[in-house]
């Protein structure tokens, strides 16, 4: 079963610029290792609250994993707004009834 990733955060505008080259480098390397492409996205009405996007994961004890050690070598905790942390959502894809 594939499974989506959707995990959501909020940045400070003092650290945007460091986060976003810091999430991209996540990113580049996570593509590397496991195969996954990620997505970077920012809610229009907030420019604070960011989402990453990672779909079609097989292996998901893999990509949890190596998503945890890159988040903790990029040091993404500590580019977010403080005392908040990263909310992760977990989708799979309903089954079509006109399939």
């Amino acid at each position: 079963m594939k499974l989506n990733f959707y995990i959501y955060y909020r940045v400070p505008a003092q650290n945007a610029e460091r986060a976003r080259m810091a999430v991209r480098e996540l990113q580049r390397e996570l593509s590397d290792i496991a195969g996954i492409s990620g997505r970077l996205l920012r809610r229009r009405d907030d420019e604070t609250t960011w989402m990453e996007i990672y779909e079609n994961v097989q292996d998901v004890t893999r990509f949890e994993a190596e998503l945890a050690k890159l988040v903790e070598r990029h040091g993404l905790a500590g580019l977010l707004v403080p005392g908040s942390s990263r909310k992760q959502e977990v989708f799979r894809a309903l089954e079509s009834p006109c399939a």
